[in-house]
């Protein structure tokens, strides 16, 4: 608290915003990698896996619609505080002897830990918007990438913390002291965040959720597929192909899938550095399309690889390191877009309309992701991911040139 005294009241915010979205990521992460593993450990098939995390991403469409539409009623920071706890609640649901932990407990849980994380990224993202100025788009673009490169980076750690706490303390031990973490951090939350942050002047009504705007549903639709060509692959085929398939441990397949995140975030961060910064542009169309462009053809590349039967482990482990740094690049342009197109009086709910979709593209891919790996192997999985990035690309065709919605929509 001493050292956040001294910085001015916007950079506290943030300092505090991001540091409460990291703490719940870490936990996030490492619970993604805990069910995967310990279920798959328990003779759980790739389907039934996916089935597990199938409330998470149906409740998360729901609760960025709805979310955002509280956020504006109540203030971003109290939203952001009921994800925390609501993540604290998952965590001690699965607790229990692993005699009492059925599917459809299982699944209770990941729908509620799946409403508190797309509360918590709504309230951070939105957040975001509310303390940088208008006038200051290059700052804006900054600190979304920084915000959301940080998350993935610690995602990825989240990923390894995973494996490891299940190596040493077992299912129950790991989310009981994850539980126990992120309740401390709720307590600090409640006591340092402003309630007012993002609250609308005027109430909006429910039917208000919905986005009017051309420019953020088209960017909503591409943002949709972008993220279902990534989980068709990553959330369930590709660490049950590495275990079983590859015969790796559990200590390997976390270690990879945290490496994969890790560099993923970090390349998130330096995003404004590769896409115009130096020279004082600000992204817009031209960039998604181009770096979309550049990002469909690599899960292409790998199915082919593996139909000629090239040697898995080295087309995987290049391949699919190639396929995090330019989807890291197409990931932080799409989050800074959203961000600006977004209206200053009532950005949750363009925000929570956007990561709607969000969510709509990983219940696609994490379903995607254990029925066709059962049913056709990771070989269809990559393909369908290069599908995907295709039409992600072909819809961002549709985006405005401008870069701010008012500019947009007032023309």
């Amino acid at each position: 608290m001493t050292m956040l005294a001294g910085l001015s009241r916007e950079v506290r915010q943030y300092l505090i915003v991001t540091g409460n979205y990291w703490a719940f990521t870490l936990t996030d992460g490492a619970l993604r990698m805990l069910v995967v593993l310990y279920f798959n450990q328990l003779g759980y098939s790739p389907l039934q896996i996916a089935l597990l995390f199938i409330f998470y991403e149906i409740f998360g469409v729901v609760t960025n619609l709805v979310g955002g539409w509280l956020g504006a009623r109540l203030g971003l920071n109290r939203i952001m505080n009921v994800g925390l706890i609501l993540q604290v609640g998952a965590l001690l649901m699965l607790t229990l002897p692993a005699e009492y932990l059925t599917v459809a407990w299982v699944m209770l849980a990941q729908a509620l830990s799946g409403i508190a994380k797309d509360l918590n990224k709504m309230s951070a993202k939105s957040s975001i918007k509310l303390l940088v100025p208008d006038n200051a788009q290059g700052k804006l673009y900054q600190w979304v990438a920084l915000l959301t490169g940080s998350k993935n980076a610690l995602k990825g750690i989240g990923f390894f913390l995973g494996a490891m706490l299940l190596t040493l303390l077992g299912f129950t031990g790991a989310v009981a002291v994850m539980a126990a973490m992120l309740g401390c951090v709720w307590i600090f939350s409640i006591l340092t965040l402003r309630d007012d942050l993002g609250r609308m002047k005027n109430k909006p009504k429910f039917t208000d959720i919905f986005s009017k705007s051309r420019a953020i549903n088209y960017l909503s639709a591409a943002r949709c597929f972008l993220f279902a060509s990534r989980d068709v692959w990553f959330v369930i085929a590709l660490p049950v192909f590495l275990k079983d398939g590859l015969g790796w441990s559990f200590w390997q397949v976390g270690f990879f899938m945290a490496s994969w995140v890790i560099g993923y975030g970090i390349v998130q961060c330096l995003a404004p550095y590769f896409t115009g910064k130096r020279s004082g542009r600000i992204p817009g169309r031209g960039a998604v399309v181009a770096w979309g462009s550049a990002l469909a053809g690599l899960p292409l590349i790998m199915a082919v690889g593996l139909s000629l039967n090239w040697d898995a482990q080295t087309l995987l482990i290049s391949g699919l390191m190639a396929f995090g740094v330019v989807f890291a690049v197409n990931s932080s342009l799409h989050s800074y877009l959203i961000v600006s197109y977004a209206r200053g009086d009532g950005v949750s709910l363009d925000v929570g309309f956007y990561y709607m979709a969000n969510a709509m593209g990983r219940l696609l891919g994490t379903v995607l992701s254990g029925w066709l790996y059962m049913a056709y192997g990771l070989q269809m999985c990559l393909s369908v991911s290069a599908v995907m990035v295709g039409l992600a690309v072909l819809i961002s065709l549709a985006l405005p040139q401008g870069r701010t919605l008012a500019v947009v929509e007032e023309k």
